[in-house]
């Protein structure tokens, strides 16, 4: 076990603040040693993970003495980031005085954006949102337009709160170099490719900025509401305009070397070599089986009369959707019906290499056509399970998500959150008691894994 050299300077620091240091106050020490920030990270992420706890309790949690946890916890109630409670239960002996996570500590704005909407909110530490909005949104008007009405929002959100702000997440419709905070050639983000997100929206809040895309922001937001040990290594599958997934090993995101892991919607599918992706690329998977793809063979099947209940919908409007695909699967079309199926075939083909690869426990599939419920998941699972290894399959679990439309804002604020509180991002703000810029994004140990 090691003994850090710099904690007593601050328990020091910590111990004279009174609530927080605010930007701009100067303090002597900057950093403190990754060792140090490793040993912080786990009592503090000890007492985030629970509503209330005890020393006693964090002691077994981390493994490390009476005496030091006991330095530590003094330390992160004098920076604000703990606070103590209400009396425990007694063992034998006195009872234990409870800690909490302070989650009103500071506040993360948040923001997803999808090809014709977005979402922005308001979190707390914990990941708790509030202040949330609804915008219509056109992805295609570029980065300018779409981040000043992101940017107008967020100052409304910040003067309705006396929390400072520690962090920014921003959620993109496309691949993202996660590292950079920059979109990475969006095949439906026309103007946005390169263009840098994060050093825009960090030197306009004077907060640090993490963008990722948003497929692996849903992936979070179901797990950060889940707790079970499924979900440790689970597949989130977005089937909307396009098609992506989000996979987590071990508890923890997986975004590649470049941060683009998960981008399944451009595999080839075999036996199409006819429709051309939005990509350049021919037979991509979003291609066939996405929302995009789905509404695209609907209008063909109204112009060769193959759909009764798609012809008379077009009679009284201008265009079809997938998701009237769907309602047209759900009144009992036939047409729809296979358009469905056929979609989640494609989809499943697709899948059961991941699960043969990946192995999984959970795949949850989300995005708007997700919507067609119980056909399209009987198809993606009859799919999988055939094509997939039986011992890949024997315990594994395949359903659409349950959660709500605000999954990829919590997503969002629990990236956020866990970059704070990741050893070498921590170690670069906490003597200060608020993170601030500048912030060194490429220490963080999450950008590789």
């Amino acid at each position: 076990m090691f003994c850090p050299t710099s904690l007593n300077t601050l328990t020091e620091k910590g111990s004279t603040f009174e609530g927080r240091i605010r930007r701009g106050e100067v303090v002597s020490e900057t950093s403190i040693g990754l060792d140090e920030a490793e040993a912080l990270a786990r009592v503090i992420g000890a007492v985030r993970r629970k509503q209330e706890t005890s020393r006693p309790e964090v002691t077994r949690i981390t493994g490390f003495s009476r005496t030091l946890v006991s330095k530590y916890i003094d330390t992160t109630i004098g920076l604000n980031l703990l606070q103590e409670g209400a009396l425990g239960v007694s063992t034998g002996g006195r009872a234990p005085r409870l800690l909490k996570f302070n989650a009103d500590a500071g506040a993360i704005l948040v923001a997803e954006l999808g090809v014709s909407g977005m979402s922005i909110a308001l979190s707390d530490l914990r990941g708790k949102l509030s202040e949330i909005v609804e915008l219509d949104n056109d992805i295609g008007l570029g980065p300018e337009k779409v981040l000043l009405k992101i940017e107008s929002t967020f100052k409304k959100i910040i003067t309705k709160t006396k929390k400072e702000i520690w962090g920014i997440g921003i959620g993109l419709p496309g691949p993202v170099e996660f590292a950079a905070g920059i979109p990475m050639s969006p095949p439906i983000m026309p103007g946005w490719d390169l263009y840098p997100v994060r050093e825009r929206l960090s030197k306009i809040f004077n907060a640090p900025v993490w963008v990722d895309n948003d497929v692996n922001l849903m992936a979070l937001g179901e797990v950060a509401k889940n707790h079970e040990k499924k979900y440790n290594e689970l597949i989130y599958i977005k089937i909307g305009s396009g098609i992506g997934a989000g996979i987590l090993t071990h508890g923890r995101l997986h975004r590649g070397a470049q941060g683009c892991a998960g981008d399944i919607g451009h595999i080839a599918v075999a036996g199409i070599a006819d429709v051309i992706c939005r990509c350049g690329n021919v037979s991509c998977l979003e291609a066939v089986a996405g929302g995009i793809a789905i509404a695209r063979d609907a209008l063909s099947a109204v112009e060769n009369g193959k759909s009764a209940y798609l012809r008379d919908f077009l009679k009284v409007n201008k265009k079809i959707e997938a998701s009237d695909v769907i309602q047209g699967a759900k009144s009992g079309d036939k047409w729809c019906v296979d358009a469905i199926n056929a979609a989640g075939q494609q989809v499943g083909n697709i899948l059961a290499t991941l699960v043969n690869f990946h192995n999984p426990s959970l795949i949850v599939l989300g995005g708007g056509i997700s919507n067609a419920g119980d056909s399209l998941l009987a198809s993606i699972r009859e799919t999988i399970f055939k094509r997939s290894l039986p011992l890949a399959t024997r315990d594994l679990e395949i359903r659409i998500s349950t959660e709500s439309d605000t999954t990829g804002l919590t997503g969002a604020a629990e990236m956020v959150i866990s970059e704070l509180f990741s050893p070498p991002i921590l170690k670069q703000w906490v003597v200060s008691g608020i993170p601030e810029l500048p912030i060194n994004y490429q220490d963080s140990d999450t950008n590789e894994e």
